[in-house]
C-alpha cells in the first residue's frame, strides 16, 4: 500500500521550492511511517535547496519534526503506532566501532530508511537528513523515532530534532558545561540559544551572548543570558575577558561556523579552556593559528555533531524538563506556518527576523 500526500519539495539549485503530492510507502522491514505534526524550518533545509549539500535533486525538504507513529514494519519493537516521537537524523547502528565502545552518539554508520518516497511520476526524492519532514507522512528508520511524552507541544518538542538539540548538547555534552563556569557563545541563532538555554541549565554562573543584532541578544537573555556582547560595536575577545576577571571564559562555544568567529572564540576562552565548533562551515573555510598559541594555551577544541546527543537518553529528558516548566523551548518558535509558507520562511530566515518559523500540519 502507498500513501499520497503534501510535501515540500526542492527541484534545482536555487528555485523556489514547491508543494506537490508525493508517494509514501507503507513501511517495510525495520521502518515507521510518521504522521508528521510539526516541522521547524533550519537553515540547513535552505542549505539543501541551494545545492550547498550535493546536488541529489529532488529534495525532500524538512527534518526537525514530531509526529505520531501510523505503521511500523517488520521487526520494529521499539516503537509501535499512536506512539508520539521526535524525529532525528543520526538513527545509530549499534554495531559500528564507536557504538561498540559505548559512544553510540558517535555512530560512524547512522543509517535511514531502506524504501523511497517519490514524486507521482515514480522519481525518487533524497530527503534532507534522512527525514523528510516537510510533508503530512513521511517513511524513515525505525530508530529515527524516539518516544516522548505526547503532552509536549509538537511545535516545540521537534525542535529538538536538530537545531535546539545541537545547541544544548554542544553545552552540556561536547562543552562538560558545569556549575559555577563561565560560558560564551559566539552566534545567538536557533543553535547558538540553545546552547545559552544549556549552559544556564547546567548551572553555568556567567552566560555571555555576543552577536551583532540586538534582537537576537534580547532573545538570548530570555533564555538565561546573564550578560551581552554586540560584536558590532564592541571587541568581543576583550569584552569577554572583561566580563571574566581578565581570564576569558572557561567554555567557548561557536555557532557561526566562520574562520574569524572561530579565531574570537579561540583567544577568547581561559587557559585550559574549552572551545567548542558547532557552527557548521563552508568546504572552503581555513583556519590559521599560531601552533605555539594552540599548545600554549591547553585545554580543548572539540568540534560538536549534533551536540553529541543520544536521542533515546537526551529527547525524553529535555521533554520532561520542558513539560516541568525548566526549559522554554515554546521561546524558540518564533511564528507557526502553513506548508504551503516554507519558501516565505527561508526568506524571513535569511533576514534574520525568526528564531524559528515551524510548519504546524
Amino acid at each position: 500500500m502507498t500513501h499520497q500526500v503534501r510535501a515540500v519539495v526542492a527541484r534545482g539549485k536555487g528555485a523556489p521550492v514547491s508543494l506537490e503530492t508525493i508517494v509514501v510507502p507503507d513501511p517495510g522491514p525495520g521502518e515507521a511511517l510518521v504522521r508528521v505534526e510539526a516541522c521547524g524550518v533550519c537553515h540547513t533545509d535552505l542549505h539543501y535547496r541551494e545545492g550547498g549539500i550535493n546536488d541529489d535533486f529532488p529534495f525532500l525538504l524538512g527534518h526537525e519534526a514530531a509526529g505520531v507513529v501510523e505503521s511500523v514494519g517488520e521487526g520494529v519493537t521499539d516503537v509501535a503506532p499512536g506512539d508520539f516521537v521526535i524525529l532525528n537524523w543520526r538513527a545509530v547502528c549499534g554495531n559500528c566501532r564507536a557504538c561498540l565502545r559505548g559512544r553510540p552518539w558517535y555512530c560512524f554508520a547512522t543509517h535511514n530508511a531502506k524504501q523511497k518516497m517519490t514524486l507521482l511520476d515514480g522519481t525518487e526524492l533524497a530527503p534532507a537528513l534522512g527525514i523528510g519532514a516537510f510533508a503530512e507522512k513521511t517513511l524513515v528508520a525505525a530508530g529515527q523515532c524516539t518516544k516522548v511524552d505526547p503532552a509536549a507541544s509538537a511545535a516545540a518538542a521537534g525542535l529538538l530534532g536538530c537545531g535546539v538539540m545541537a545547541g544544548i548538547g554542544a553545552a552540556i555534552n561536547t562543552g562538560n558545561v558545569g556549575r559555577g563556569d563561565s560560558v560564551a557563545v559566539i552566534g545567538c541563532g536557533g543553535v547558538g540559544a540553545a546552547a545559552i538555554a544549556g549552559a544556564s541549565l547546567a548551572g553555568a554562573a556567567k552566560v555571555i551572548a555576543v552577536d551583532i543584532d540586538d534582537r537576537k541578544l534580547e532573545t538570548a537573555r530570555r533564555l538565561g543570558a546573564t550578560h551581552t556582547v554586540n560584536s558590532k560595536e564592541s571587541d568581543a575577545v576583550e569584552a569577554i575577558r572583561e566580563l571574566t576577571g581578565g581570564h576569558g571564559a572557561d567554555v567557548v562555544i561557536e555557532a557561526v561556523g566562520r574562520p574569524e568567529t572561530y579565531q574570537q572564540a579561540f583567544y577568547a576562552r581561559d587557559l585550559a579552556g574549552t572551545v567548542v565548533l558547532v557552527g557548521v562551515p563552508t568546504p572552503e573555510m581555513k583556519l590559521e593559528l599560531p601552533l605555539l598559541d594552540v599548545f600554549g594555551r591547553g585545554g580543548a577544541l572539540k568540534s560538536s555533531w549534533y551536540g553529541d546527543c543520544l536521542p533515546s537518553r537526551d529527547f525524553p529528558m529535555l521533554i520532561d524538563l520542558y513539560l516541568q516548566g525548566r526549559l522554554d523551548l515554546d521561546a524558540f518558535v518564533t511564528e507557526t506556518i502553513a506548508l504551503d509558507e516554507v519558501e516565505k520562511a527561508f526568506e524571513r530566515m535569511h533576514h534574520g527576523d525568526v528564531l524559528r518559523s515551524v510548519v504546524v500540519l
